[in-house]
């Protein structure tokens, strides 16, 4: 009884016979709306011996030149086996982009004019920086080891299998079209790499979510001067030319250089750091970082605390930076807020705020080599948000820094409520370390450890996502949600605990689990009006949408999932990004699964939350209820369109 996901439409044929005509505004409607997948297909298919930060720019020349000029006939328009409607435009596109990619791998001949692709992109082009996605974790890594001992088709059929979830027959006819001859073999290559396909979608493989690092530093001063002296014989030419009033003349309104700016000196001077009062959160009409006091025991090390300020502000080519997604890098506008200095394990640790950013700056203690800094966009955070900071991570162990106002700290499994929290000893704050989520797979996971912090009577819960503010757990509709601490509260995240995975470095804020549905299955006594007639034993599955927010404001993860009676976990129904859907501004939800009876029959089963008056299922699968249930029989694979009516007439789609 594995539930699976339910396609919001039928699926159209693999293929036209009649050979769509694309116009140029589709073929541009699809590469602007898609063009992030595009990116990433794009990068997953170059060779990897191109090295990450050129790939990333070829990745994006070779997307930007997928539009036609023209009307276009495109051969191939194959479906999506997870039922998101995939038009020829996006076909078309998709298609330019795998073929221009292959190409790109081909070898160079003496006798022949390179393609295009083959060559260096001239556009886009960045001076002076190496652009690379984020780093990913050892999985990431392991399978971009993996696809770079493939051929390019080999990739493109690995990439399409498991990004674009083709079946094989598609893949062929796609690789075909896009020039590959032996498409079987590729398939056989693709089919010989180990690991989900899930790790496709990670940041570590986004050309758009990218960090920045200075090219060669000594050649780029080398070809400055060399500037410089063709720059100053050109001024002597335009000087004896005689131009005419002030010449050039000043810069106008422009400010100085950065190395004159007095608010830019004071922003890098230790000795101007803001520091709150120890008790100033107790009579502060605001409790966030704002009010929390420096702690530490090197507070007072201002040659530390310059380093700093200094890497804060032009980080070195050595300085691994990392900023969770819509956070800016660059340095202060004046000067930040200290809220630590201290030796942390084997490092020194600087933990900083500007208002906008939280900033960790940690260096080894021995020398400042493998020094590392992290920020994370924390603005509009209050007491609930701003509860505690992580200091450190080491052997799966999280160290945190927690808010003044906590006077009490545990560790408990989130993925059994039951097993009790742990008591933990706040030492200045300081959190002993405590053992993180860590980088399980959702199949394999069996636990999931959270940090719960209590100030006075109220407690709340925190994860650690991989970044430097945990994100806050919540329960209940939106819109009137509350922290998930108390036994009811726990035992409806537990089974939901995994899925925490997805969101892992997302820059999320706070994840909502919200139960808007039990439904009685088929094979249970009295499965309610409408519902076939049963086959057994049983009880009601569960239905949960967990909702992740991010700092951002948008680029929300909607997960509507599905629990069987007796299932240790919750499988995932549907999914939707950046959408209203059970969140407070629109706390409606509707999703579908189909699901495998004891008896061996097959149904669709969709639920929407309890202010849904009708459910009606169309395309491949035909039914429809009165009330917020739908169970339909139907055959396996079978694909449908949910559409529900609200009470107040309004009309929602199901969850995609």
């Amino acid at each position: 009884m594995q539930p699976q996901d339910v396609a919001p439409r039928p699926a159209p044929s693999s293929a036209s016979p009649a050979h769509p005509v694309v116009d140029v505004e589709q073929a541009e409607a699809a590469l602007v709306e898609h063009y992030p997948r595009l990116a990433r297909i794009a990068y997953l298919v170059l060779p990897p011996g191109l090295g990450r930060s050129r790939r990333v720019l070829t990745a994006h020349a070779l997307t930007q030149r997928a539009l036609p000029r023209g009307r276009t006939t495109t051969p191939v328009v194959p479906a999506q086996s997870t039922g998101r409607g995939v038009d020829p435009g996006y076909a078309l596109v998709r298609l330019r982009v795998v073929r221009t990619a292959l190409e790109a791998g081909l070898p160079l001949r003496r006798r022949a004019w390179p393609k295009r692709s083959q060559l260096p992109p001239l556009l886009p082009h960045v001076r002076g920086l190496k652009l690379f996605p984020r780093s990913g974790g050892a999985d990431e890594l392991a399978l971009d080891q993996r696809l770079s001992a493939l051929t390019a088709p080999g990739r493109a059929a690995y990439v399409l299998r498991g990004l674009e979830k083709l079946p094989d027959d598609e893949v062929r006819e796609l690789l075909g079209a896009a020039g590959v001859s032996d498409s079987d073999a590729a398939l056989r290559e693709a089919a010989e790499v180990p690991g989900p396909y899930a790790l496709l979608g990670s940041a570590g493989f986004d050309p758009c979510s990218l960090q920045a690092r200075p090219t060669d530093l000594r050649r780029r001063r080398q070809h400055t001067k060399a500037a410089l002296v063709a720059g100053a014989a050109l001024v002597v030419c335009g000087a004896l030319l005689g131009l005419p009033g002030d010449g050039w003349g000043p810069d106008g309104a422009a400010a100085p250089p950065y190395a004159q700016n007095p608010a830019a000196q004071a922003a890098l001077d230790p000795g101007r750091l803001t520091k709150a009062a120890p008790a100033a959160w107790k009579t502060s009409a605001r409790t966030d970082f704002s009010v929390w006091p420096a702690r530490g025991d090197l507070t007072g090390d201002e040659e530390l605390l310059r380093r700093a300020l200094a890497v804060w502000a032009r980080p070195g080519a050595s300085v691994g930076v990392s900023a969770t997604p819509g956070t800016p890098t660059g340095g202060p506008a004046g000067p930040p807020q200290l809220l630590y200095a201290g030796n942390v394990d084997n490092a020194r640790v600087v933990i900083l705020h500007d208002g906008l950013r939280v900033t960790r700056y940690a260096e080894p203690k021995d020398g400042t080599d493998g020094a590392a800094l992290d920020l994370a966009r924390t603005d509009g955070a209050g007491r609930a948000q701003a509860n505690a900071v992580v200091l450190g991570r080491a052997d799966g162990n999280v160290r945190y820094l927690t808010a003044p106002w906590v006077t009490k700290a545990a560790g408990r499994d989130l993925a059994d409520p039951d097993s009790g929290a742990r008591d933990l000893p706040l030492t200045g704050g300081v959190t002993p370390p405590v053992a993180g989520p860590g980088q399980q797979q959702p199949e394999a996971c069996t636990s999931w450890n959270v940090l719960e912090l209590t100030d006075g009577s109220d407690t709340r819960v925190v994860t650690d996502l991989g970044e430097l503010v945990p994100a806050r757990l919540t329960t209940g509709r939106p819109g009137s949600a509350e922290d998930a601490s108390g036994a009811e509260a726990l035992g409806t995240w537990a089974p939901y605990a995994c899925s925490l995975g997805a969101v892992r470095g997302q820059g999320v804020r706070s994840v909502n689990a919200w139960e808007f549905a039990t439904q009685p299955l088929p094979g249970a006594s009295g499965a309610g009006p409408g519902s076939p007639r049963p086959e057994g034993g049983g009880g009601p599955g569960e239905w949960v949408c967990t909702r992740a927010e991010t700092w951002r404001g948008r680029g929300a993860r909607v997960l509507a999932q599905f629990r069987t009676p007796g299932a240790k976990q919750g499988a995932v129904a549907a999914k939707a990004q950046d959408v209203p859907a059970c969140g407070a501004r629109d706390p409606h939800v509707l999703a579908g699964v189909l699901w495998k009876s004891e008896g061996g029959h097959w149904y669709l089963l969709a639920a929407g939350d309890r202010g849904t008056e009708s459910v009606e299922a169309t395309g491949g699968i035909s039914g429809a209820a009165d009330g917020n249930l739908l169970t339909v029989k139907t055959g396996q694979g079978a694909q449908a369109e949910l559409t529900g009516t609200l009470e107040d007439g309004r009309t929602i789609g199901g969850l995609r």
